[in-house]
């Protein structure tokens, strides 16, 4: 039962990133049926940028407390994150879109490819040490132990997903997005601007990313340029799998994601005799969500809807 609550507690910590990933996807595209497959590059900004400022503060305050050198590194790859992704919408996005579904998707592996490669002139391609600025003796939750950085990770991404939901629901803005997302004519007809709505989206995506990619670094004490690829892609199949368009769809799906990888890796690895193990972990998100796209192709908590005129 110990193993259990173990791969469980493991899990969610894997899954929350995935989530607050995820709602970035899910919320481009929920207002424009858009899907913005560099926003895992926008995460990896964010962890490079973070990385480079802890480095910068450690160098000229040695012995700064490790919180400290943490919220400066939020302070600054925030902002950075969401000027990104105000760009791409402005300059890549905004142009097409009037074009065929096709031409934005291009583009968005397009920008991918372009993140990544100013990412490696700016850092170089080899991967670095993210240090650890918490404590590293683990700490006992209901029979498994957890890293503070890990506790960190399920309380930031708790905190953060459900600020989200409270701006969406119960805010002016949050009622433009659903406006936006209904019909953007009508919308207009409401004195409500598209355009920056939509922007906006984005730059919160940005900043949810922004987070993720810090506390990504943080637990596996490594940032390189080839980062947010993965977890971009897992983030999307988190989206896809609680039902692209939908918040507490891609908050379930990370979530659910991040279980099953975990549990996948720990039993299933156990009973192949390790054949499928941690380096084959991969593997079981996708096999899931074949199953749920085959099951039910709109996701576990998304609706059939016709195409938006």
């Amino acid at each position: 039962m110990d193993i259990l609550v173990q791969q469980v507690l493991n899990g969610l910590v894997l899954g929350s990133v995935y989530a607050l990933v995820a709602l970035g996807y899910t919320m481009v595209y929920g207002i424009l049926q858009l899907i913005n497959f560099a926003h895992g590059e926008v995460l990896m900004m964010g962890a490079m940028v973070s990385l480079s400022v802890i480095s910068t503060l450690q160098f000229l305050f040695p012995g700064c407390p490790g919180p400290l050198l943490l919220i400066a590194a939020l302070v600054v790859s925030i902002p950075s994150c969401m000027a990104i992704a105000a760009l791409m919408e402005r300059l890549a996005y905004r142009p097409l879109r009037s074009a065929p579904r096709l031409a934005p998707l291009i583009t968005a592996i397009g920008l991918s490819i372009i993140l990544q490669t100013l990412a490696m002139i700016i850092w170089s391609p080899n991967p670095r040490v993210f240090p650890d600025l918490l404590p590293t003796a683990p700490v006992m939750v209901g029979g498994a132990f957890l890293a503070p950085k890990q506790l960190l990770i399920l309380v930031s991404a708790a905190v953060l997903m459900g600020l989200l939901m409270l701006l969406v629901n119960r805010t002016a803005l949050g009622r433009a997005m659903r406006a936006v997302s209904e019909s953007p004519r009508m919308a207009i007809l409401m004195g409500i601007d598209p355009n920056r709505v939509v922007a906006l989206a984005f730059m919160l995506g940005a900043a949810l990313a922004a987070v993720a990619g810090l506390l990504v670094g943080m637990n596996y004490n490594i940032a390189h340029f080839t980062m947010g690829f993965l977890l971009g892609l897992k983030a999307f199949t988190a989206a896809v799998l609680g039902g692209i368009g939908n918040l507490p769809g891609a908050v379930l799906g990370g979530l659910m994601l991040g279980v099953i990888e975990s549990l996948g890796a720990g039993y299933i690895g156990d009973l192949t005799g390790g054949f499928l193990g941690s380096h084959y972990q991969d593997i079981f998100s996708f096999v899931v969500l074949i199953g749920v796209l085959i099951l039910k192709p709109s996701g576990l908590l998304g609706e059939r809807v016709a195409d938006r005129a």
